[in-house]
């Protein structure tokens, strides 16, 4: 779950960084031509690094966690097709 927190924050980080420009030219009846641009960027929002660090190593203890168990049920496994396997 912080793993999916730690995505969505750079998610919304990476869609944050915008900036958007938009051009208007307009000529009135005497020939005079008018340019207007209107350019809007978007505020990048503060990252907090210590709850990203917590985040980080709680998702690093995750993961080694997974890994042992993994390992520990294919230690058992191969304990029991030993032991099934010396009866035959």
């Amino acid at each position: 779950m912080r793993l999916t927190l730690v995505l969505s924050a750079l998610l919304l980080l990476a869609l944050a960084c915008n900036q958007k420009s938009e051009t208007v030219t307009t000529t009135d009846s005497t020939g005079t031509v008018q340019t207007k641009t209107t350019t809007v960027t978007a505020t990048v929002p503060a990252i907090d690094t210590t709850a990203t660090a917590e985040a980080k190593r709680e998702a690093k203890d995750a993961v080694n966690d997974a890994a042992r168990a993994t390992g520990t049920a294919l230690e058992k496994t191969g304990k029991e097709i030993q032991k099934r396997t010396k009866k035959h």
